[in-house]
């Protein structure tokens, strides 16, 4: 239909752009627009649908980011943080939408982000799941009922062994939400690396630890440890499909909207 998102994925190729491409086809009111590899892929020039095993879209695989993103509607990317920054900038340049989903940025490449936003919508999450969102807006309300002096907060993620960031952007995502809870700064609290003599936890504590292995998709959970008893807050995602899912229905929520710096919250009416 004419009036449908045109969506174009970056990494079109890769196992999370195929599942992309499978979701965005799978879904009503939106339709695969564009995608790119980098230059010298196998699949540059190939049509991203017969690749992802939908059948031939008549969408030919790019090498050039700057073509397709001015050509769709909205930009799902899942990719790394150099290419997120660029591909964002391209973005606002070009007046489309861009759904971030890359972890392990740094604080210059999520400025380039922020940048856009101001010229385009953008939806910006560690975690597109609908779950994953959810456990973010309880981990927050549940880190402010309960107090430091008698809750510890842990957080505990696993991977499969290809990740590359650690810990998780999910899981410093929730570390986030349960200082903003307890009306603190993370930078202050955290605690990533525990080894050796240690001395006692302080009060107020926030501790991350991270496992790699396998191939576990993403489990997150977030622990608050009392006095003779302990609160757990639990995520598994079981497929990449979650995210997916997610990532469309952003770029969907995205339609119309304002520019601006927006999360999964706001795409699911949290706030």
């Amino acid at each position: 239909m004419s009036n449908d998102l045109k969506i174009g994925i970056v990494g079109g190729a890769g196992r999370m752009g195929q599942m992309l491409v499978q979701q965005v086809h799978g879904t009503d009111g939106c339709v695969v627009a564009g995608a790119t590899e980098m230059p010298g892929s196998t699949a540059v020039g190939q049509d991203v649908g017969a690749l992802a095993g939908v059948g031939d879209l008549g969408v030919a695989v790019l090498d050039d980011p700057a073509e397709m993103i001015a050509a769709v509607d909205a930009v799902i990317d899942f990719t790394a943080p150099a290419a997120t920054a660029e591909h964002a900038r391209l973005a606002a340049q070009a007046e489309t939408a861009l759904i971030a989903g890359t972890t392990g940025l740094d604080a210059d490449q999520e400025a380039s982000v922020t940048l856009a936003a101001r010229h385009v919508p953008v939806v910006r999450a560690p975690n597109m799941s609908i779950g994953v969102t959810l456990l973010l807006a309880l981990t927050e309300q549940v880190a402010g009922i309960l107090g430091p002096e008698a809750y510890d907060i842990e957080i505990v993620e696993m991977h499969h062994r290809h990740k590359v960031d650690a810990p998780s952007g999910t899981a410093v995502g929730l570390g986030e939400a349960a200082a903003a809870g307890r009306k603190v700064d993370l930078a202050e609290v955290r605690q990533a690396v525990r080894d050796g003599h240690t001395g006692p936890r302080p009060d107020g504590q926030i501790g991350f630890a991270t496992l790699r292995g396998g191939d576990v998709v993403g489990d997150h959970t977030v622990i608050f440890a009392g006095e003779g008893e302990r609160i757990e807050l639990t995520h598994r995602a079981g497929s990449r499909q979650v995210f997916s899912a997610g990532a469309v229905r952003a770029a969907l929520w995205t339609k119309g909207r304002a520019p601006g710096l927006y999360s999964m919250k706001n795409v699911l009416g949290f706030e």
